[in-house]
């Protein structure tokens, strides 16, 4: 069961977020083309959305295409986003996931989850987007996924060391209750939770991750403040304190502070009504 979180939880992140989450793979939207036969009809319900990371990527292949996330920061940036891409018809809307319900009306030939089921009240949520789902309809749980996964060759500069840098936010802030939650391994919690509620079964699918992604300190503290867990307010007056031993970190692993970032394929989980 996925966990309900406070709604302002990413309250800060809008700031940070494009600059700091590595992308979702390029054939993204081909595979779903693909495995869903879209055909640029029907409509979108993304949930969670953010700053409208897969809502803006996906909307032109649907007649309409609605963006549903708690913070309003994140819906300002999807917005300005959205605008800048030419997509001025999707319709954004302030919410949580469990009041689906009573925020949109009509049926939905997909509903995605951009990393954001697992803060939902999991299969109650699933329930209720099965019913906003037309028949035949879609939801699909999209995250980044390496466990298992083949590593490609990358460029020659060495990985975000991640393992240190969780440490470190262990050790500034002073409620790490949210890092468990939020780092926990995903793709099991979703396909146990579709199979339990009313879809019954699901189906996975990859595409192919990006091999090319090298970032520079500036983006991997970025990355790290667009998290629930390592949000600037999370550190309280140690903010200062962490983000020196954290750049301090990175510039000792890399003397030209930039690092190569493979966050695995693409996964999305699928489950027709």
């Amino acid at each position: 069961m996925g966990v309900t979180r406070d709604p302002g939880t990413f309250r800060e992140a809008s700031a940070y977020y494009m600059a700091g989450r590595p992308p979702y793979s390029r054939e993204l939207l081909p595979t779903l083309e693909r495995e869903l036969s879209l055909d640029g009809h029907g409509r979108l319900l993304d949930v969670g959305s953010g700053p409208g990371v897969l809502v803006v990527e996906l909307a032109p292949v649907f007649d309409e295409s609605v963006a549903v996330d708690p913070d309003p920061g994140m819906l300002a940036e999807g917005e300005r986003r959205a605008e800048a891409a030419g997509q001025r018809g999707i319709r954004w809307i302030r919410g949580v996931a469990e009041e689906l319900g009573s925020l949109v009306t009509g049926t939905y030939r997909l509903v995605t989850f951009g990393q954001s089921y697992h803060w939902t009240a999991g299969m109650e949520v699933l329930d209720t987007v099965h019913e906003l789902l037309e028949p035949g309809g879609t939801v699909a749980l999209i995250g980044h996924c390496a466990e298992g996964r083949p590593e490609p060759r990358g460029p020659a500069r060495p990985h975000i060391p991640e393992a240190e840098i969780v440490a470190l936010v262990r050790e500034f802030t002073s409620d790490a209750s949210l890092l468990s939650k939020a780092r926990r391994s995903t793709p099991r919690l979703h396909q146990t939770d579709l199979r339990a509620s009313l879809f019954g079964d699901c189906r996975t699918v990859y595409a192919p991750g990006r091999p090319d992604i090298v970032r520079d300190v500036d983006s991997i503290v970025a990355g790290y403040y667009s998290t629930s867990y390592a949000a600037p307010r999370r550190f309280g007056d140690s903010r200062e304190a962490f983000e020196a031993a954290l750049r301090a970190l990175l510039w000792q692993h890399s003397p030209e502070g930039l690092f190569w970032d493979w966050p695995g394929d693409t996964e999305i989980v699928l489950a027709t009504k």
